[in-house]
């Protein structure tokens, strides 16, 4: 008979349900299961013995275990760690001064008024572009959640990087065991207010994977509110969460629903996964 696992509730016993298209999956949390292949007994003796053989010569040769080393990162990784900051808000400050409005005198007499404007945002009358003028947008809280973002991100173990991400048209992606947040490479060029959306989303991430403070775990939800605009409804419909279990359509719900809350992503971090080393948070 065969037996199957869930990859994120084992080792919890699994409860198989089985959906109209025939495919099976987890009933406490939707994902597919893995079927389990029944090891033969003869072939499951040799192969213990072998191992057994092999165990003994490396417990002789290392007596003490040594810690496996950190997964590296690709060659198209920039890591953003202490003391590259300035790279990347040199990257913010060219790409702020983009979003600021200006006044084009025209050949024959006027001024043509020119501004940037996002996907969602109303659009500005031309007195509303003439104050913008005379106050220019600053983006200071937006650097401060980026700075208070990286802080926690590096204390807890977390390498952020710029780099593209493994997903096909994501603009972050956080990786669990390989404790590495990426943000794609062109995102510091949409500006402060972009990068600080799109890293406080993947810190979210990494905050959803801390159980008792250990970063490498399968995420699952915080609890969070996950009621979404129409603007974060339009980015569930990509094709990039097609194949998307309820498990992974939950977390990036309560990642979207948040994400402009710029102050959450550094204390959910903060709160739930622990610094190298530390001892284990309470339940």
């Amino acid at each position: 008979m065969a037996r199957y696992r869930c990859p994120y509730c084992h080792p919890r016993p699994v409860l198989v349900q089985r959906r109209s298209n025939g495919a099976l999956h987890c009933g406490h949390c939707g994902d597919p299961l893995e079927r389990v292949l029944l090891v033969r007994p003869l072939p499951a003796l040799v192969g213990l013995l072998v191992l057994g053989g092999l165990a003994l010569t490396a417990a002789a040769q290392h007596p003490s275990v040594m810690p496996s080393a950190p997964p590296q990162l690709r060659p198209q990784d920039y890591p953003l760690s202490s003391g590259r900051e300035a790279v990347l808000h040199a990257q913010l400050e060219a790409a702020d001064r983009r979003w600021q409005p200006r006044a084009e005198p025209l050949p024959g007499g006027g001024t043509r008024y020119v501004y940037k404007r996002r996907a969602g945002d109303p659009a500005l009358s031309v007195e509303q572009i003439k104050r913008l003028i005379q106050n220019p947008p600053r983006f200071d809280t937006e650097r401060r959640a980026i700075d208070a973002l990286l802080v926690q991100l590096r204390s807890r173990g977390v390498r952020v990087v710029l780099g593209p991400p493994r997903k096909a048209g994501a603009a972050g992606e956080w990786e669990p065991r390989a404790r590495t947040l990426r943000i794609r490479p062109d995102v510091p060029a949409k500006g402060s207010r972009e990068f600080a959306t799109v890293l406080n989303h993947e810190a979210i991430h990494v905050a959803q994977s801390c159980r008792r403070g250990l970063l490498e775990l399968h995420p699952q939800p915080l609890g969070l509110s996950r009621a979404v605009d129409a603007q974060a409804r339009r980015h569930l419909s990509d094709p990039l969460y097609a194949k998307a279990s309820p498990r992974e359509r939950a977390l990036e719900e309560e990642a979207y629903a948040n994400q402009h809350r710029l102050d959450l992503g550094a204390r959910l971090v903060q709160a739930h996964c622990r610094m190298p080393g530390g001892k284990p948070l309470p339940m």
